[in-house]
């Protein structure tokens, strides 16, 4: 039998060979690449976010510090506001980890109970703060694309404060009537302007819980159940 490509009567031929398709032991080494770029962009940007904040750091310093070029990372990431939520989101995992542990067992009231969220929250921020204002600045980046997550998108957060106020509507010290997402949106803001203070004064974590306790009770005056 002729082989492909070889005459098989008169003006005919066999069809050629099909190109050999990549198999899945073929892509790995490729996909092991670009994850490695991935790791070693998300690792550079964290450093840099963190040390010279979102509007300091460049995608092409990132680049540089990642060992990668320019056009590697945007084969990554979309933008410089997707690679910080990608910093954010690997922090913020081990964070809401630790609340979903800890908040079925908190005691007392909603606003204690919001109280204790929040501390949670400054203590777990503190080795890093600086990137955590990165996160927050990125929020009034107009240039961010749809699908960033800056401080305020990142809708776990929301749910659990959200979960504390369902409890609170159960356990009657919360008026049911009230518009929970003002109450989130309202907490969510005194968190972040909280954070001024570390950055103009260099707060630590007990003066931050502090000044966040008592915007707390004031916002907690608002949805109490009358």
């Amino acid at each position: 039998m002729p082989s492909r490509g070889e005459p098989i009567g008169p003006g005919l031929s066999a069809p050629p060979a099909a190109a050999p398709q990549p198999g899945p032991a073929e892509n790995r080494p490729r996909q092991t690449q670009k994850e490695a770029t991935r790791n070693r962009v998300i690792e550079a940007a964290r450093e840099l976010f963190d040390s010279k904040g979102y509007q300091g750091a460049s995608v092409r310093e990132i680049a540089r510090l990642a060992g990668v070029s320019v056009g590697s990372v945007f084969t990554t990431f979309a933008s410089k506001g997707e690679i910080l939520a990608e910093v954010m989101q690997a922090r913020l995992e081990a964070l809401y980890a630790e609340l979903d542990r800890v908040l079925p067992h908190l005691r007392g009231s909603t606003a204690d109970r919001l109280r204790s969220m929040f501390a949670i929250h400054f203590a777990f921020e503190a080795p890093r703060t600086r990137l955590f204002l990165a996160h927050i600045v990125a929020a009034y980046d107009w240039t961010m694309p749809a699908g960033a997550r800056p401080f305020g998108k990142t809708p776990r957060l929301q749910d659990i404060i959200r979960e504390c106020l369902d409890k609170g509507v159960a356990e009657g010290d919360v008026d049911p009537a009230c518009d929970q997402q003002e109450i989130i949106d309202l907490l969510m803001s005194a968190y972040a302007w909280t954070y001024r203070l570390a950055a103009w004064e260099g707060a630590d974590v007990a003066t931050l819980t502090s000044v966040m306790d008592r915007q707390i009770g004031l916002i907690a005056q608002g949805f109490a159940k009358r």
